[in-house]
This record gives C-alpha cells, sequence and structure tokens, in this order.
C-alpha cells in the first residue's frame, strides 16, 4: 500500500459523492467538506496522510481534523499536542474537543465514549459533508463477531458499509475497509510515519479488545482469510437487508393510518394479522423505524407482536421500549411517548391559561387566532363554532367524569363524555390531553373534536373556530 493508493481510496468514495450533494444542497451555499475522525493512532494516522495528498491535489475540497479528547487516559493531553504537531505537518486544519463521559447503568464505556465523539463529529457536519474514518477489514471482523455474540440479524451482521448514510443529511465514508491492519502497519513502518500507542487497546476488558488481542489471531491462524470471507458475509447480507428495506417500504403504507390523533400514525393489526410470523415482525419494525424512533430489543418486539395482536379486547396494552411505549387501542397499535409529568404538567397550565384568556377577550388585543399545543383556535363568522361567552364563567381543563353530558354538534341528542371518546375512537391515554372548554358547568366544547350543539354560533354571528 502506498499513500497514492490511500488518496486515490479517498478519491473513489468521496468525490461522486462531494459533486452530488453540491449539486443537490438546498440548504448550504457552501464547498461540502471532508472531516476526518482523527484519533492519532495508527489507522487515522495513515489515513491522515493519505488525506494530506488528496487535500494537495483537490485544493478546492475543504478537509478538516477533528480529534477527541475523552480524558480517559493520563497521556490525553500528550495525545492533542501529537494530533496538533501532525496537522501542522500535513498542512491540514484541525479541531480539539474534550468531552466529558458519563457511565450509565448496563451500558459499556465503550458505547459511551464512541456515542461522545459521533455527538462531537455531528457539530462539524453540514449538508452533505462527509465523515471519514479509518476502519478497515480487520475492524470489519470484529464488528462482525460482536453482532453474532448480540444475537443480531442481516442488518447487523451487515456491519459497516464503505459509504453510509450518517445524521440525515450527511454521510459516513470508510475508504480502508477493503484494508487489512497488516497492510496498515506496514505502510506506517515504511514512511517513518509517527502514531500514538492507546494503552487502553491493550485491556481486554473491552469486548473489540478482547478479541482483538485473543480471539481473531487465533481465527487467522487457522483460517489465514477469514477477515475477507467475513468481509464478504457482511456485503451479502447488506445486499440482502437493502432488498427487505425495500419490500417493508413499498408494503407499509398499507398498515399505516394517518387519519389518528396524535404525535404518531397507528398501525392497522387486523391487516397485519393476516401477515405471516416473519412479515408481522418485519412491518412492525419498520413501522417503528418509520417514525425515526430506536427499535425494541428482540425479546421486546416478540411481546408488543403477541400482545397487541393476541391479548383479549379489553386488555390494557402497555409496552415500555425506553422512551415509548407501544399501545393498542380499537385494532390500532399506537406508538405513545413516554411523558414527562412535569413539562406536561407546565405544558397543560400554559395552555389553559392562553386559550381562556383568548376566549374571554383579555388576551392579545385586536388578536383574533390563537395557536396552542398543535390546535388552532380562530375567530370566524362561519362554519362550525363555539358562540361567543355572554356572562358565562370560562374555564379549561384536562380530563372531566365520563358521566359529564354534552352534545357533539354532529349528534341529534346529548351523551356521556365517555361514550363520546368510545364514539370519536379517542385513545384512553389521549382523552386527559384534550382540552375541554366550559361555560359555567356546561361543557360546551373539545379542542380538535367537537362543539356542543346547544352552544353553537348561530347564522354570521361570530364564534370561535377549534
Amino acid at each position: 500500500m502506498t499513500v497514492n493508493e490511500i488518496s486515490k481510496a479517498i478519491e473513489q468514495y468521496t468525490l461522486a459523492l462531494l459533486s452530488s450533494n453540491l449539486q443537490s444542497s438546498s440548504v448550504s451555499p457552501n464547498q461540502p467538506k471532508l472531516v476526518l475522525a482523527y484519533s492519532g493512532g495508527v489507522d487515522s494516522e495513515c489515513l491522515a496522510y493519505g488525506l494530506s495528498a488528496f487535500a494537495q491535489q483537490h485544493p478546492h475540497i475543504p478537509c478538516l481534523l477533528v480529534h477527541v479528547h475523552h480524558g480517559l487516559s493520563d497521556n490525553a493531553d500528550t495525545w492533542v499536542d501529537h494530533c496538533l504537531a501532525q496537522a501542522n505537518k500535513y498542512q491540514l486544519p484541525i479541531q480539539i474537543e474534550r468531552v466529558n463521559l458519563t457511565k450509565s447503568p448496563r451500558q459499556s464505556l465503550e458505547a459511551i465514549a464512541r456515542d461522545a465523539r459521533y455527538n462531537v463529529f455531528k457539530k462539524y457536519l453540514n449538508q452533505g459533508d462527509i465523515l471519514l474514518t479509518a476502519h478497515h477489514q480487520d475492524d470489519q471482523l470484529e464488528t462482525v463477531l460482536l453482532a453474532l455474540k448480540r444475537g443480531q440479524g442481516p442488518k447487523g451482521l451487515a456491519a459497516m458499509g464503505a459509504i453510509q448514510p450518517f445524521n440525515q443529511h450527511s454521510w459516513i465514508v470508510r475508504p480502508l475497509l477493503d484494508i487489512s491492519r497488516a497492510q496498515i502497519e506496514s505502510f506506517a513502518t515504511s514512511v517513518e510515519l509517527k502514531h500514538i500507542e492507546d494503552e487502553s487497546n491493550q485491556d481486554e476488558q473491552f469486548d473489540r479488545n478482547f478479541l482483538r488481542q485473543d480471539i481473531i489471531p487465533r481465527l487467522k491462524q487457522r483460517w489465514p482469510s477469514i477477515a475477507v470471507t467475513a468481509s464478504r458475509s457482511a456485503n451479502l447480507c447488506a445486499q440482502q437487508q437493502i432488498v427487505i428495506e425495500q419490500e417493508v417500504n413499498n408494503r407499509l403504507p398499507a398498515f399505516i393510518d394517518i387519519t389518528v390523533g396524535g404525535k404518531y400514525p397507528a398501525f392497522k393489526l387486523l391487516e397485519l394479522k393476516s401477515e405471516s410470523p416473519q412479515w408481522q415482525s418485519l412491518l412492525l419494525r419498520g413501522y417503528i423505524q418509520s417514525q425515526k424512533l430506536p427499535l425494541p430489543s428482540h425479546s421486546q418486539l416478540e411481546q408488543i407482536l403477541d400482545q397487541v395482536l393476541n391479548a383479549a379486547d379489553d386488555a390494557k396494552v402497555d409496552v415500555h421500549c425506553g422512551d415509548y411505549s407501544i399501545k393498542r387501542f380499537a385494532g390500532r397499535a399506537y406508538i405513545v411517548p413516554v411523558a414527562n409529568e412535569n413539562s406536561l404538567k407546565a405544558q397543560q397550565t400554559n395552555t389553559i391559561d392562553e386559550l381562556s384568556a383568548f376566549i374571554t377577550g383579555s388576551g392579545s388585543e385586536g388578536a383574533n387566532s390563537l395557536g396552542v399545543q398543535e390546535y388552532q383556535v380562530t375567530l370566524s363568522h362561519d362554519g362550525v363554532r363555539l358562540r361567543l361567552p355572554n356572562t358565562e364563567k370560562v374555564s379549561v381543563v384536562f380530563g372531566a367524569k365520563g358521566s359529564t353530558r354534552c352534545q357533539p354538534h354532529f349528534r341529534d341528542k346529548g351523551r356521556e363524555l365517555k361514550k363520546i371518546w368510545q364514539e370519536l375512537a379517542v385513545p384512553p391515554w389521549q382523552r386527559n390531553q384534550t382540552p375541554l372548554v366550559f361555560y359555567n358547568d356546561n361543557l360546551v366544547a373539545a379542542l380538535g373534536l367537537w362543539v356542543d350543539k346547544r352552544f353553537l354560533a348561530q347564522g354570521q354571528n361570530l364564534g370561535f373556530k377549534l
């Protein structure tokens, strides 16, 4: 391997992306740039060395090194000095970022440090930019083995791609993915490349180090080409995963109901029940992923499917998946964010104050429109609208007794509130989050749902359109 080969590898993956992103970008007027995740270790040092050559050949393309100081090693400050000196030698700009790591229960220090690094890199990536990492063929083998250890499917076994979307508007590129660790180390020696040695790489309490120091050398001794063949398997899994995701995306719209209220659309269970168990799992996963939410574990997914499809109709289904829950109501599955009680209470208090002030006319003078939560309240002379209050006391509440009677504008007779909720298929968890308007003791409106027929504005009279 030569420096020209590294530079060519960077070219192979980046030039077409950069050109395409520059032409299609409507967000940033700047030339897309290359950002290298630069640790100073032998892998990223070789890539930085090659990036320097690339930058000289393509001076119009901005390049940047970003080094993250984790504060985990006594040598971390020395590594910063090394990276600054090398960046000056390569004639490449560099940013040093310091992060504070807090270990969470049941989360490895490896994962915490990795998440912190990638959060830093996101700060430097604009529309169409490319993050370069120095992952190589042996890293790919480690990733495949870890995926097997975790019991992951084709997506996990696909491991790392040479080019992948990153952070919704940028890309991650791994130019060295087909190059072995031995080739990288040999190149570094041949050009007398200075690099740092992170002492934590010898600590086998970390899974990757255990594989790197103990397991993979024995595998290579028995099967010298195992890194190559594992990479081939990862590529095959990636191809199969692409086909699966395409088919899921084609079929998924038929299972999603966008007519329901709430932050997320609902998922149709009657249609799902007619599918094979394999497709039930794939479609449910696709539904959750389509809402940009993290997937539940395999056991949670099985639990969700069993409960939403097989539990009794009146059973309360509520499976917690971190920051959200999966609930069931009226033949639909719902994604419901786990509410922060303090913020929800503050939001409801704010809604009560704003809406009450608007209806009583004590809000902003001359205002004829109010946006509150996901609702829009306007003064209007036409359409279904609540009449202006006379001398009644106006109050706004969240939650009312189910026995409270009301007569929605679309009904000929009055009914108890609990029956109206059922009639309109409002899920139980949404009922106490719907603003209800009272004139004295009379429930006169539910925002977004109905106005009581007895309190409708008549003719062309001014009223509140909710």
